[in-house]
């Protein structure tokens, strides 16, 4: 079961270090998961940090066994981590929740929260992924470099308790992964576009430093973005493209 045990931090450096940390030892069963009410070095995509006040908003890492999922398929439980993460993220923040290709949570145009995985092999074994979410709950006031940001409280005017709410987001985990079997990735792959943040819709887009006007019109198995620039179809990986959001 994801989330049980739940352990419960009170500073560390990432939560997702901490975990490859406990994972290396051997001792941790499958669906472990760690908060932390801080993280002095939180972490995210592409080496990008993560930083949050104490006790303010989710900061999670769980401990995954993939099974029987290949690695060519890895993008798969990107997708369901993201539908998981968007069930229980919507249920408070109503349906202007979306996903931004890969696994961003976003909240009309703004980012509420994002997803890093990381993975352990043993060979061409894949021994567990370390799933780390982070979502702002309560944080109010955000570092000026950050373009848009959003919390629930700011969504919903309310305060949330972070440790019940980490509780209900490992039981949409729970549902969700139960469903990670060769025979649903297509209706996952279909569902993640149906909840994807500007799909088939005109967005502005920055690629080698060039501003263009661009369409998402696929997301393929692999998890290539298909984007539609000038009447070309082009299939990007992460971190080639950059989502520009205009104010």
């Amino acid at each position: 079961m994801i989330g049980q045990p739940l352990y419960i931090l009170d500073t560390v450096d990432s939560t997702n270090n901490y975990a490859m940390e406990q994972v290396n030892t051997g001792h941790v069963t499958p669906g472990t998961a760690w908060f932390a009410m801080e993280q002095t070095a939180g972490k995210g995509q592409r080496g990008k940090q993560w930083s949050s006040p104490p006790g303010e908003n989710l900061m999670l890492s769980i401990a995954l066994q993939p099974g029987t999922l290949p690695l060519s398929r890895q993008f798969m439980l990107s997708v369901v981590i993201s539908l998981s993460t968007y069930d229980w993220f919507s249920k408070y923040a109503g349906d202007e929740t979306g996903i931004k290709w890969s696994n961003d949570l976003y909240w009309r145009d703004r980012k509420a929260g994002g997803i890093l995985i990381e993975n352990v092999l043993r060979g061409t074994t894949w021994q567990y992924a370390i799933v780390g979410i982070g979502v702002n709950l309560n944080q109010t006031s955000f570092p000026p470099h950050l373009s848009n940001p959003v919390s629930l409280k700011q969504i919903t005017g309310k305060d949330w308790d972070p440790i019940e709410l980490t509780r209900t987001l490992c039981a949409c985990l729970e549902e969700r992964m139960k469903l990670l079997h060769p025979a649903h990735y297509n209706t996952l792959l279909d569902e993640y576009k149906s909840k994807l943040f500007r799909f088939n819709k005109a967005g502005t887009y920055r690629m080698n430093g060039e501003l263009f006007e661009g369409i998402i019109r696929d997301v393929l198995p692999d998890g290539k973005l298909c984007l539609e620039k000038d009447g070309e179809i082009l299939q990007l990986g992460f971190g080639e493209v950059e989502f520009v959001i205009v104010k």
